[in-house]
Parts: structure tokens; C-alpha cells; sequence
């Protein structure tokens, strides 16, 4: 599992290493605490401690969230991509602090609900949220992911889901990089999440990657071949809802 994979992780290395948890915790000005929990599978550390963290363990950012096939950096994943309807009114009329603590609201329980099935919470950017899933079962995870995040957050967060290969490395300067996918997933799940905004009802869009493995457990509505803009072909994307018991 992702986060007892991560735990075993960062212990190991911090042993190698010879450092302590007070070690790591002071040089990432967090509690030892909070580093206990990280090795104990409790939690994951904050994706802005990542790379820090790699460079005290001597790795890569890569490596500590590798949940893949060891030595390779390209696979099947599914992309969420969420968003909140009204955010950009939100933030107009809200000081920019106000709109900041409001938004860390939303992306705290979204991450919660991803770390509780296995996900990896990736960007933060204005309103929205990227995650993926990787491993057994990922389009299942990130279903359940967006059906329950639906259920819990008060505000009309909009999800999009794609499954395709993609490519997980590090992006930016060496002094702050950062982890990030790309591939064609990512790109439609950026798209559908703005169809879902302005189109769709349930709040759940979904691509035929994703559903067509799922058999039959979520209620979908009728497919919308959709063409996006940049691309040559159209995608069949469906509404997603949980399924009414029989």
C-alpha cells in the first residue's frame, strides 16, 4: 500500500543515513511528531516537504513516490483533476488570505479522502486539485475517490477522471523542483474537469479508460463523444454516481 510503502521509505534511508527523527524534523522545520507518523504509515508528508526531504534521505523525489514497477518512471496510472464551481467569484470577492484559507479547507479534506485510497496528491493550483492512482485497482480507487470527496465537501467541487501511461519525474529548478505526471491522461483530465464544470450534472466526469475496467459497479450516464480542444480525436466521457441499490 502506498503509504506503508512510503513509511518504509523514509526509515530505512533516515537509518542509512544515520540521522535521527528530530534530525529530519529540524531540518524541515516540522514536529517529530508529525515525521513519526510519516514512518509509521499514519501520513504522508506535505507535497511542499518532498523534495527537501528526498535530499536529506539522498534520494529522488521519484523514488519516494514510486508505486510502480521498480527502475521505471513511465505507467498506468488514472489523473483526478477537481475544481470548484464559483471559485473564480470566490476569489474576487474575498480577500486574497481569506480566499487562501478557504480553498486549504477544500484541499485538506480532498487530500484526506485521496491518501485514504492510496492516492498521490500531487498540485495545488488556484481551486484546483491533482491527484493519481497507481498500482492494483486505480481506476476503483479514484472512482471511490471522487464519489466519496462528492459526498463530504460542502462546495460544488467538480471531478474529471482519465487512465492512460504516464510519466511521473521531476519538474523545475534543482533548488525547488518538484514532482509532476504528464501524458495525455493529464491533459484530458484537465479538459474534462472543464466540461464537468459546464456541463455536467452528477459533478463526476469519467473517460471510457476508466470506466471500461470497472464493470458495470457505478451508474454512468449516456457517452458524450467530446472534442477538446488540441486534440485530433473525440473522447467518450460519461457522468459518473454511485449505484442505486437494486
Amino acid at each position: 500500500m502506498l503509504l506503508d510503502d512510503l513509511a518504509r521509505k523514509i526509515r530505512s534511508q533516515r537509518e542509512k543515513r544515520g540521522l535521527k527523527q528530530q534530525d529530519i524534523a529540524n531540518a524541515l522545520n516540522v514536529s517529530p511528531q508529525a515525521v513519526s507518523k510519516w514512518e509509521r504509515g499514519e501520513n504522508a508528508p506535505d507535497i511542499a516537504v518532498l523534495a527537501p526531504l528526498a535530499r536529506i534521505l539522498g534520494v529522488s523525489t521519484d523514488w519516494l513516490l514510486s508505486v510502480h514497477e521498480p527502475g521505471t518512471d513511465e505507467f498506468e496510472a488514472t489523473v483526478l483533476v477537481s475544481s470548484v464551481r464559483g471559485a473564480y467569484k470566490k476569489s474576487l470577492d474575498m480577500a486574497p488570505r481569506d480566499f487562501a484559507l478557504w480553498a486549504n479547507g477544500i484541499f485538506y479534506q480532498l487530500t484526506e479522502v485521496t491518501l485514504r485510497h492510496e492516492g498521490v496528491p500531487l498540485k495545488y493550483l488556484g481551486d484546483q486539485y491533482l491527484c493519481f492512482f497507481a498500482g492494483a485497482q486505480h481506476r476503483e480507487r479514484a472512482i471511490r475517490t471522487a464519489l466519496e470527496a462528492r459526498r463530504l465537501v460542502s462546495e460544488d467541487v467538480k471531478f474529471a477522471l482519465s487512465a492512460g501511461p504516464v510519466y511521473l519525474g521531476s519538474v523545475g529548478h534543482p533548488d525547488y523542483v518538484r514532482p509532476d505526471i504528464m501524458g495525455e491522461a493529464v491533459n484530458v483530465a484537465f479538459l474534462a474537469n472543464g466540461w464537468a464544470d459546464t456541463h455536467g450534472k452528477t459533478g463526476i466526469a469519467a473517460t471510457a479508460s476508466v470506466l471500461d475496467g470497472t464493470e458495470g459497479r457505478y451508474a454512468r450516464g449516456k457517452p458524450h463523444l467530446v472534442s477538446f480542444k488540441g486534440m485530433q480525436h473525440k473522447v467518450r466521457v460519461f457522468e459518473v454516481s454511485e449505484k442505486s441499490p437494486v
